[in-house]
């Protein structure tokens, strides 16, 4: 026989319950787990789920609004921001060219037209190589200008161009670099060391070769030709400060206030003066030496500066094209003269 199983209604269920107790009252939790191993699981979760969330960063500004605030910049602000990750540094290093031209053209529109970059020998029309490396050229036409400075080193002639132009733009730049390797010492008051004539001590063959890798930079990467124009004027600013302290120096030179300097721009130098284009041929003129900014010259008929025009490298090179076809032509009269006696 089959038992059925009735179910109980509350009131049954009621009538069951002893009178004087109270019914049970379901009190069970889950447990805290605690254990290392879960509290490590957790700790990553939350470190993957912190890493997915999308943080903005200085790159994520449009390309146009970065390059505005980076020519607001110094050059050597510059360089320390790009140190700061790879992204930034290969974003500087892509617009190198575009930033520093602004720069330049912000803030040393006038150091630039004074010292002007040397043209890389692989940029000069190939017809003019052999010409410029001829070595009766070499040896006899550049050797006033190829002489072994104490503190400018010679440029190799297969790197950059061998024109007169390029010669002397070579030249002042490497001496910018060693004039503000000096200042420290102009500043004290301390005596700048002296190579004794004929002599090339070890520390200033180390010192003459580090500033023609600053040059050698600044031919391939403008931010590093800001760079030296940056160092330049910072050090006619000291260099004008510290003779205008001097009493007994009652030589006339550039008008420069506080707030010209304040600037950190070459634009007070535009001003009338005296004009500075004997090159520094010795560490000795580094004392008396203001403000040095050569390849221009004051015309009075339109109160200004007149500076050396741009195409000066062409007709240097054109100069030096012709003088080698003339040899050849001088040589081939020459041939033919003796052919026929």
């Amino acid at each position: 026989m089959a038992i059925t199983k009735v179910p109980l209604t509350k009131a049954a269920m009621r009538k069951e319950i002893p009178a004087g107790d109270e019914p049970l009252v379901d009190t069970t939790a889950s447990l805290l787990l605690r254990s290392k191993r879960l509290e490590r699981l957790q700790k990553k979760r939350h470190q993957k789920e912190a890493a997915s969330k999308q943080y903005a960063t200085f790159l994520d500004l449009p390309s146009e609004l970065i390059l505005n605030i980076l020519s607001l910049l110094r050059p050597s602000d510059i360089f320390t921001l790009s140190q700061v990750n790879h992204g930034l540094q290969n974003f500087i290093l892509k617009d190198a060219s575009r930033i520093a031209g602004t720069v330049i053209a912000e803030r040393y529109s006038i150091l630039t037209r004074c010292f002007p970059l040397p043209v890389l020998l692989e940029n000069v029309d190939k017809e003019a190589h052999s010409a410029l490396l001829d070595n009766e050229r070499q040896a006899k036409h550049l050797q006033i200008h190829k002489k072994p400075y104490q503190h400018v080193q010679t440029p190799d002639p297969r790197t950059i161009c061998t024109c007169l132009t390029c010669m002397l733009t070579w030249n002042n730049l490497c001496l910018l670099v060693d004039f503000a390797h000096w200042q420290q010492n102009l500043e004290q008051g301390e005596p700048i060391p002296m190579v004794p004539r004929g002599k090339n001590p070890k520390w200033n063959q180390t010192l003459i070769s580090a500033n023609a890798a600053v040059v050698q930079k600044a031919l391939y990467n403008t931010l590093w030709y800001a760079r030296i124009l940056e160092q330049h004027l910072k050090s006619i600013v000291g260099s004008i400060r510290r003779h205008g302290n001097n009493a007994g120096n009652k030589r006339r030179r550039f008008r420069m206030t506080v707030q010209d300097a304040a600037t950190e721009t070459d634009a007070f130098l535009s001003r009338s003066r005296p004009p500075s284009m004997d090159f520094p041929f010795h560490r000795d003129s580094y004392y008396m030496l203001e403000a040095y900014l050569p390849n221009r010259g004051w015309n009075s008929e339109v109160n200004g500066w007149v500076y050396m025009p741009a195409t000066q490298h062409d007709r240097d090179v054109e100069f030096v094209k012709t003088w080698a076809k003339r040899r050849r032509e001088v040589a081939a009269e020459a041939k033919e003269l003796k052919e026929v006696s």
